[in-house]
């Protein structure tokens, strides 16, 4: 019995062995190989890895410059500003003129005209009455006229039927009005022109304020005033 069985544990091995060694491969017995080219372009080649590091973050850009086109303009010196004083007559710039090329610097300085021009209305009054003008205001509703006390204090009671900057103009409107009807009208001179000056300095700094302020006595309690 330990015989036999000491045979077939033999036999065993006789046959693993032949197994192992491919002997029994032409019989089908046979080990798979270790030799394939598919498993060996499937195993991991350690010399070809390569270690990547993260990227470091790049630094910060530094901040742009503003672009010319929306820069903001240079300001005006420090101090520099517009100031004119008025109103002045022309006889009161007449005498001063001569002082103030004496005191200020040349172009520093200049009188520009603001006058009021002249105004022409056509005009109805005075009126000795409210009732009398009354009844005029009735009549200018009927004809489709319009009206307005004068401006002038020296014209009321009585009725403006509309200002002109010319005589002509008023008398071409007057004749119109005419032609519908209107009478006892006529064109009179409301406000004559009124030329006045103003003394403007453009520029001024600090050294040509001083230099006005001891003019006072001569500017005829004129106040300075910024530009308009």
């Amino acid at each position: 019995m330990l015989r036999a069985m000491a045979l077939a544990l033999l036999l065993a091995n006789a046959l693993y062995f032949a197994w192992g060694q491919g002997l029994l491969a032409a019989y089908g017995l046979a080990p798979a190989r270790q030799s394939e080219p598919e498993r060996l372009a499937q195993q991991i080649r350690p010399e070809s890895l390569q270690l990547v590091l993260p990227a470091a973050a790049p630094p910060p850009l530094p901040p742009l410059a503003p672009s010319a086109a929306v820069r903001t303009p240079p300001a005006l010196g420090a101090g520099v500003s517009c100031l004119q004083l008025g109103v002045f007559t022309e006889g009161q710039a007449r005498t001063l003129r001569p002082r103030l090329k004496a005191s200020l610097p040349e172009g520093s300085w200049s009188f520009e005209s603001s006058g009021d021009s002249a105004r022409w209305i056509i005009y109805m009054g005075k009126y000795i009455s409210q009732a009398a003008m009354n009844r005029k205001r009735q009549m200018l509703a009927q004809l489709g006229l319009p009206f307005e006390p004068p401006l002038s204090p020296m014209l009321n009671p009585g009725l403006s039927l509309g200002s002109f900057a010319s005589r002509a103009e008023a008398e071409e409107a007057l004749a119109q009005m005419n032609q519908r009807g209107l009478r006892s009208a006529k064109v009179v001179l409301e406000q004559p022109e009124l030329p006045s000056l103003w003394l403007r300095l453009p520029t001024a700094d600090a050294a040509l304020r001083t230099k006005l302020d001891a003019l006072k006595p001569q500017l005829a309690g004129k106040a300075v005033q910024a530009c308009d």
